[in-house]
């Protein structure tokens, strides 16, 4: 097997990990807007969970926006910071497999 070959498998591995990665962290921030949005139970553990790896993925983003209604500053807050790391990722994956 060619080294170039190797590689490119290598840098295709790393992109797809990368990938998973960034929209498992996306999947987090929405799961969070929509148990906010159903007024799920803040006590729940699942709920405590997500809301605290929603925290600490936000980018300090967690207050940019500071509308009278809480609901829609979560969904603000938190979806803008969804769109930022969906962006991070597709550019993050793309620069891997164009390296590699």
């Amino acid at each position: 097997m060619a080294v170039g070959t190797t590689v490119r498998r290598g840098a295709g591995l790393l992109a797809s990990l990368v990938r998973i990665v960034g929209m498992l962290i996306v999947a987090v921030l929405v799961i969070h807007i929509v148990l906010t949005l159903l007024d799920a139970n803040p006590a729940n553990g699942f709920t405590i969970f997500i809301s605290d790896l929603a925290e600490y993925f936000n980018l300090g983003l967690g207050n940019l926006f500071l509308p009278a209604e809480p609901k829609l500053a979560v969904t603000l807050n938190y979806g803008t910071a969804a769109i930022i790391w969906g962006i991070i990722t597709a550019v993050v994956t793309r620069l891997i497999r164009r390296i590699g």
